[in-house]
């Protein structure tokens, strides 16, 4: 069981922030390796490295940010400070994001006993970065209108094999934001997500009294890999967004989602 945490926490740390679609390789390689769905207490655990993993990586613009919003809040005269617009963004596109996964949740439920599903979507997550990785960068402003787009972008990505980054990424350079801008607002959105998603885990668990008690043996292995993972990962997806290098990881989505198609269809 501790290897088992062990592992699965690097997979969901270095698959959460690189554009590889996390949820996909996690019921690839328990596909693979034979291992049953880890317990929900487990996956809530998870969710926290890698949520602390992003919140100290963007330490200076969560606080930055926060301060402006709620200075807004308080005085007319600071709302055209960028905090206030780019607040508003987050809250907007997480509100299309949350509207989106409960439409779409007994669907996605589904499909995620589907590894033949998942090399389909990781095909799909291929090409859109390939797309991605020749969009000409420009230099607008986060805005109400990328907010929802990426926001829409987001609630997709709750389909597995679908990269939450990859898709949220490109979305944001499609709408003009400079590869930074498209990188930082990616990750600034995916905070409340992933808040929620913990929150519905634990309720589902029997609260914090039963995320403690059934945790596996080794937990704080698969945390601390997930954790450390995480950050590394992040810095390398910013290096590559920033220097338009998204080919490679276009090119292993699509490489990963034919052989998982082509196992499936030979196996089935």
């Amino acid at each position: 069981m501790h290897l088992q945490c062990a592992l699965l926490g690097l997979v969901q740390g270095i698959t959460e922030f690189l554009p590889v679609s996390s949820s996909g390789h996690l019921v690839i390689a328990q596909d693979l390796l034979g291992w049953s769905d880890p317990a929900l207490s487990f996956n809530v655990m998870l969710h926290l490295s890698t949520m602390a993993a992003t919140l100290l990586f963007f330490r200076k613009e969560v606080t930055g940010i926060a301060r402006e919003w709620f200075s807004g809040l308080l005085s007319t005269r600071d709302r055209g400070l960028p905090g206030w617009r780019y607040g508003w963004s987050v809250i907007l596109g997480t509100l299309v994001t949350v509207f989106f996964a409960l439409l779409s949740r007994p669907l996605v439920e589904a499909l995620f006993s589907s590894p033949l599903f998942t090399g389909f979507a990781l095909l799909v997550t291929g090409l859109v970065l390939r797309y991605g990785s020749r969009i000409v960068p420009r230099d607008l402003p986060v805005s109400l209108s990328s907010g929802v787009k990426v926001g829409l972008a987001q609630g997709l990505s709750i389909l597995p094999g679908i990269s939450r980054s990859g898709m949220t990424i490109v979305t944001g350079l499609r709408c003009g934001l400079s590869p930074r801008e498209a990188f930082t607002f990616s990750f600034l959105l995916s905070l409340p997500a992933i808040l929620g998603a913990t929150i519905l885990e634990v309720v589902k668990a029997g609260g914090i009294t039963g995320v403690v008690t059934s945790l596996p043996a080794g937990w704080w292995i698969g945390m601390a890999a997930g954790f450390a993972s995480g950050l590394l990962a992040l810095g390398i997806l910013r290096r590559a967004v920033v220097r338009g290098r998204l080919d490679f990881f276009a090119v292993y989505c699509i490489a990963a989602g034919l052989f998982v198609v082509g196992l499936n269809m030979i196996g089935g």
